[in-house]
């Protein structure tokens, strides 16, 4: 089976520092020719499972068999909205068995670092192998330039090493 990449921009907020920086990993993975979609969350306010989200889940969700989560802080975790989407898959399809890539954001020191472990806790209970490089990206709000892409040297590597980490995880 071929890999299906699933960038998922984890929050609800419009026009997110999280979603351009998942933007940033979607046009990393077309220069490296990696199949991938995206899914936003971006004012996404489903509480149960709705035709909508069930359309979503079979479309992006279930064909996906490696998940890129790009998840802001949000009171030292992971947005709720991301825990409600993932509380109401069908987890069997969903997730299981799967890899997943966790790559952290805030305006803060510490790139979520603690969101990115509940998230990893989570994603174990859920049986999804969770790749060790877990990238925190500090103080985002400085790294983003005017069009909104991360122009800093280290961080472009940093993510590029994660990518490739990825790609090549067994």
């Amino acid at each position: 089976m071929d890999d299906h990449y699933l960038i998922i921009s984890g929050t609800n907020r419009r026009q997110s520092n999280t979603s351009k920086v998942a933007r940033l990993y979607e046009q990393l993975l077309d220069k490296k020719s990696v199949s991938h979609s995206y899914l936003s969350l971006e004012g996404w306010n489903w509480l149960e499972r709705s035709p909508g989200f069930e359309k979503m889940e079979r479309e992006l969700l279930i064909p996906a068999n490696r998940y890129i989560f790009v998840v802001p802080e949000y009171n030292g975790s992971i947005p709720g909205v991301l825990k409600l989407m993932i509380d109401i898959t069908d987890h069997r399809t969903v997730w299981q068995g799967k890899k997943a890539l966790l790559t952290g954001v805030s305006t803060g020191r510490a790139g979520n670092l603690r969101g990115m472990e509940h998230m990893t806790g989570i994603l174990h209970y859920l049986k999804v192998h969770v790749h060790p490089n877990k990238l925190p990206i500090s103080a985002v709000d400085k790294l983003l330039d005017a069009s909104g892409t991360i122009t800093e040297q280290s961080t472009l590597h940093a993510i590029n090493t994660q990518i490739d980490e990825f790609i090549n995880f067994n």
